[in-house]
């Protein structure tokens, strides 16, 4: 396959010359290039690559020679493949046998060699069987393998539903080749396990065997954009039970593999690792009826919500009676509103037990013990929040939700899994209503977490047996404003105020980083660590009333250093957080999703020096993406010796596709050249 940096320099060349030619005749031409250059790599991967698994511990010389991934040369380890069969045994127990073996390039890829293997504990779910593990390194030219003892393997358990298998592979150095392979079984028919192709490593080869029973059913969620290098399926007659009363059925084998996975890294602003991986998940909806037995499945959301009403993990703790909780619903009892009731038992809640960093939307304790501990999981403090309200006569509802870094929620697939938090909804009208999350104890009780954004979450009304979906999203933009007043002096200093008023998200944001990281910590980061701009003093208003934005006065000196005796240099717009550029690369993988909708607003306005007039301008003007989706302006006046800036920068959408990442790279290339232009004074 032909290497990266050879697309890359023809990227570059075909920039460089369309784009001095012709701005749309550019991004037509780019995108077209782009796509031929792709498909040209999807051909010759395609072409070139054949899938390769081995034996375990039969490995090749060249492999073990190897320095670095053929088809990502930066990488640290690669995954030389990955391989798993998933099948039925005769009592329809699930089994899958996995075999995965990675190279270790360098000292950085070393962490590659501690393996962690989760699994379901509870009620003996699923177990792992068979482990083997072993270190393959080249000595005087041929393999040495070091096996795993299998002393050093440990299970840990995570809490009392989840346990992992854990060790480390012994004698790792760069080039060192590491496998291993076990069974995973479970005694559910329809706990089919996730596969995915890709991974954070570059992946030579992923291979899945699925050999399946035509008369069990699946949704098949599939999340593939590479070619399939092997794509096979046998089906062969088969039966339950003998004689006259054998049931015939056919077994359908799939193989299925894709060669030179990329990796697939952190990119800013993208959603969960596990929305964007190439992958395919298996659900089970029904079974043939006549198979002699009868099996009910979660395959509906309002089934999900009522195993969740009855599961003793959550339902159950509903109404659990809390040490001390008739004080607080005395003091409730005194407050008139409905918003005031809510406020207060939500900071109750914040002030009085802590959340442990752990995103269940089961309890692990159970809500009266976390109480008593003043600790608990994500779960255990919100149904404990969810008790306190109802016991105020306040109605609520206890809702799982999926964290941003969870992933999103496909309405369509009724997995319980695909949640990791419960919170509380408190619906207020038709129009309105209100998801509590005391987890963080910056949160607002009415406004909805921006960790829970656009996706689905599912709330449980178990007396009138109704659970529905109910989508999370924000629509009205969030605000930021800026306000700066200086004084440009002669001698290149600039003495001024700023007042920074942050509302919604931005407020929350804003009081999360100052009181984690203390003063001087937060003054580094206004100053955006700038050794020239030194912050007098710092005054907050607003800090604890949640309804009102959060307004910092900051008073400041900043010394133009680029200045001389006939020239002064400055960049007007400081104090706010669009500094850095966070879209430098040219290539994307995943869609850009902000969560909600921004509106900057920034204003300066500058005192000039009576001896000086205005030499260069940053001039007035405005742009839109191509499809509308941000805005951007710049209004510029200087007048009787006095400089306006005023930025105004407006997002219509949240989400910008990763098919749209050029328009919108050039967008935000151009948006910054023109926040970071300079004003250019002369000596008059």
């Amino acid at each position: 396959m032909p290497e990266p940096q050879f697309f890359n320099l023809l990227l570059k060349i075909f920039r460089q010359v369309l784009y001095s030619y012709n701005l749309t005749l550019y991004v037509t031409m780019y995108r077209t290039i782009t796509f031929l250059l792709l498909c040209l790599g999807v051909t010759f991967a395609h072409a070139q690559t054949k899938p390769i698994t081995q034996p375990f511990g039969k490995v090749d010389i060249a492999d073990l020679e190897s320095k670095t991934c053929a088809f990502e040369k930066d990488a640290n380890a690669e995954i030389l493949f990955d391989k798993a069969e998933i099948y039925y045994d005769a009592n329809l127990d699930l089994g899958m046998e996995r075999h995965k073996r990675i190279k270790i390039y360098n000292t950085n890829g070393k962490d590659n060699a501690n393996i962690r293997i989760e699994f379901i504990s509870g009620n003996h779910m699923e177990y792992i069987t068979g482990l083997q593990a072993q270190t393959i390194n080249l000595v005087n030219g041929k393999p040495e393998i070091t096996k795993l003892d299998k002393k050093l393997v440990f299970t840990e358990l995570v809490d009392k539903s989840r346990s992992a298998l854990v060790f480390s592979m012994p004698n790792i150095k760069p080039g060192s080749i590491i496998e291993y392979k076990y069974i995973w079984n479970t005694n559910s028919l329809s706990n089919f396990p996730d596969w995915y192709f890709q991974d954070k490593l570059p992946t030579r080869y992923s291979e899945l065997t699925t050999s399946i029973p035509d008369f069990l059913f699946f949704k098949q969620k599939v999340n593939i954009v590479q070619p399939w290098v092997v794509n096979t399926r046998k089906d062969e007659g088969r039966s339950l039970g003998a004689g006259s009363d054998a049931i015939p059925y056919t077994l359908e084998r799939n193989i299925r593999g894709i060669a030179n996975v990329p990796s697939l890294n952190d990119e800013p602003y993208m959603t969960a690792t596990t929305d964007n991986l190439q992958s395919i998940i298996y659900q089970l909806t029904s079974i043939r009826p006549n198979i002699g037995f009868a099996k009910s499945f979660s395959d509906t959301w309002a089934k999900v919500g009522g195993i969740l009403a009855d599961d003793e993990d959550f339902g159950l703790q509903l109404k659990r009676k809390l040490t001390g909780e008739d004080a607080i619903i005395a003091k409730v009892k005194t407050l008139t509103t409905n918003d005031q009731k809510i406020q207060y038992i939500f900071g109750e809640v914040k002030n009085n037990i802590k959340w442990n960093g752990v995103d269940r939307w089961y309890t692990n304790d159970g809500t009266v013990k976390a109480w008593e501990k003043k600790t608990g999981n994500s779960a255990e403090v919100n149904l404990i929040l969810y008790h306190l309200l109802k016991q105020a006569g306040i109605k609520a509802y206890p809702m799982v939700v999926s964290t941003r870094d969870h992933g999103k929620v496909v309405p369509y697939y009724t997995f319980l899994y695909q949640f990791n938090r419960a919170v509380v909804y408190v619906p207020i009208d038709s129009a309105h209503n209100y998801v509590l999350d005391a987890t963080n104890k910056y949160n607002i009780y009415n406004e909805l977490p921006d960790n829970l954004l656009n996706s689905d979450a599912l709330y449980i009304d178990k007396e009138k047996k109704q659970y529905d979906m109910v989508y999370l999203e924000r629509k009205d933009p969030v605000r930021q404003i800026v306000i700066v007043t200086g004084e440009v002096k002669s001698d290149g200093k600039i003495d001024g105020i700023a007042q920074i008023s942050s509302f919604g998200y931005n407020r929350i944001h804003t009081l999360s980083r100052y009181k984690t990281d203390g003063e001087q910590k937060y003054t580094d980061y206004l100053r955006d660590n700038n050794n020239n701009l030194k912050v007098t003093s710092l005054k907050f208003d607003n800090m604890e009333i949640d309804t009102l934005p959060l307004t910092q006065t900051v008073n400041f000196k900043l010394d133009l250093t680029s200045s001389d005796d006939n020239y002064i240099y400055f960049v007007p717009n400081i104090f706010n957080s669009l500094r850095t550029n966070p879209f430098l690369s040219e290539n994307r993988r995943t869609d850009i999703e902000f969560g909600y909708r921004n509106s900057y607003s920034i204003v300066s306005t500058y005192k000039l020096p009576a001896n000086y007039k205005v030499d260069a301008l940053p001039k007035s003007t405005s742009m839109t993406m191509p499809d509308g989706s941000i805005t951007f302006k710049r209004y510029v006046a200087a007048e009787d010796g006095t400089l306006m800036v005023r930025y105004v920068i407006d997002y219509k959408a949240t989400l910008y596709p990763k098919e749209n990442y050029l328009d919108f790279h050039e967008f935000y290339k151009k948006m910054y050249e023109m926040l970071n232009e300079q004003v250019v004074l002369k000596k008059s």
